[in-house]
């Protein structure tokens, strides 16, 4: 004899564990949180949601739930509008392997007439929805990190070969606000690697075509312009509400000047650098980790570190190094991951190899240790020069 579907839902209401909400609540203000899952179509969500619920909707549960849901051990609590829906929904994740699932019942409509926390979805227009389709579908990002990039600002220390393919993905990405901080004009000999700018704009200042180029990628991203050269007079005013900065400087005196300043800021530094076939990627967090003093207490003679226009540099290599600082940033701002914070990347193009240095916060810092020298801005290009 065929079942009903009040015969089925008897079998799973039997079989599938329950929670009431009083009891979720109250777990929940405990700090005791269980992975929050809600299986409500997406028109439903835009009414708001349990904070912090990862949303798989119910139709797409058996093709979603191991990418979103990866912890197959971890204690899982479903909940749809009512709790019908989640009792099938919380059957399915049992027999997806899913070892502790519970179906939270009632569901968000009673949840929402107690009046307990709720948290409303991100806003972004249909034309961002489809933008970012890829990334909406990355739990690790989803609305909500989509949401937060939006809002986000991003300064980029040069336009030139790391600063152009950094602000190529922070820009595809959606951040929102992408600074620029450059006082040169697009040469030919710029062209090999700085894959911002393009012939018929020789001549013109590189914020200028870095500009035009973001624009035409993505409207959503707002341009700061900063056409002058960073120094201890102007970092102070560049640097305010940004929040990370990335540093594609090309001289260290420079550096220096963005190390202390980002201790004073507060602000993360992802730093990139690039010599002939070799680049390599740090990210200094202020106060959580060393700085660029820790790393190089001193500059290195000038002979010893001449700079791409006196070595050369293979054009694709700013490229490797440049995104892999736009990734960092993009960690950075969703909170995601772990980035490079003691530790340094190194990159051999030739050799195709990867290695991985362990930093240390250096407790003699002048800039960042336990009883720090330097708490103001230098003579940076004397300090550099050996002078004292």
């Amino acid at each position: 004899m065929a079942k009903t579907y009040t015969d089925l839902f008897s079998e799973v209401r039997d079989t599938v564990k329950t929670i009431s909400l009083d009891d979720l609540k109250a777990r929940l203000d405990s700090g005791d949180k269980p992975v929050l899952v809600d299986v409500r179509e997406k028109d439903e969500v835009k009414a708001g949601f349990i904070p912090g619920a990862i949303h798989v909707p119910r139709g797409f549960l058996e093709m979603q739930a191991e990418a979103k849901l990866p912890n197959k051990q971890a204690e899982t609590v479903v909940y749809c509008a009512g709790g019908t829906r989640s009792a099938f929904a919380a059957k399915t994740l049992a027999e997806l392997g899913y070892t502790r699932v519970i179906s939270a019942n009632p569901g968000f409509v009673r949840w929402k007439d107690l009046g307990y926390p709720v948290e409303l979805p991100p806003e972004l227009t249909d034309a961002q929805r489809d933008r970012y389709s890829r990334h909406l579908l990355l739990p690790e990002v989803g609305e909500v990190g989509q949401e937060k990039l939006l809002k986000s600002k991003v300064l980029l220390l040069g336009a030139g070969g790391l600063g152009c393919p950094a602000a190529m993905y922070l820009a595809a990405a959606g951040v929102g606000t992408i600074g620029l901080v450059d006082a040169d004009v697009v040469d030919a000999s710029n062209l090999q690697r700085q894959v911002l700018h393009s012939n018929s704009r020789i001549g013109m200042p590189k914020v200028d075509s870095a500009e035009a180029f973001i624009n035409d990628l993505n409207p959503d991203v707002k341009v700061v312009k900063f056409k002058e050269r960073l120094n201890s007079e102007n970092v102070d005013r560049i640097f305010e509400g940004f929040d990370v900065v990335v540093d594609g400087c090309d001289n260290f005196p420079t550096r220096y000047l963005v190390n202390d300043a980002s201790l004073k800021h507060n602000i993360p530094i992802v730093h990139g650098s690039i010599f002939r076939f070799d680049g390599q990627v740090t990210t200094f967090v202020p106060w959580e980790g060393p700085c660029y003093r820790c790393l190089y207490p001193e500059p290195p003679p000038a002979h010893l570190a001449p700079s791409c226009a006196e070595a050369g540099v293979l054009g694709i290599l700013p490229g490797v190094v440049g995104t892999l600082q736009a990734t960092e940033a993009i960690k950075l701002l969703l909170g995601k991951g772990d980035v490079l914070n003691g530790r340094l990347l190194q990159y051999d193009s030739m050799a195709m190899k990867f290695r991985v240095f362990k930093l240390r916060r250096n407790k003699a810092c002048p800039a960042c240790g336990e009883n720090p020298t330097i708490t103001e801005y230098i003579d940076y290009e004397g300090f550099c020069a050996g002078v004292s």
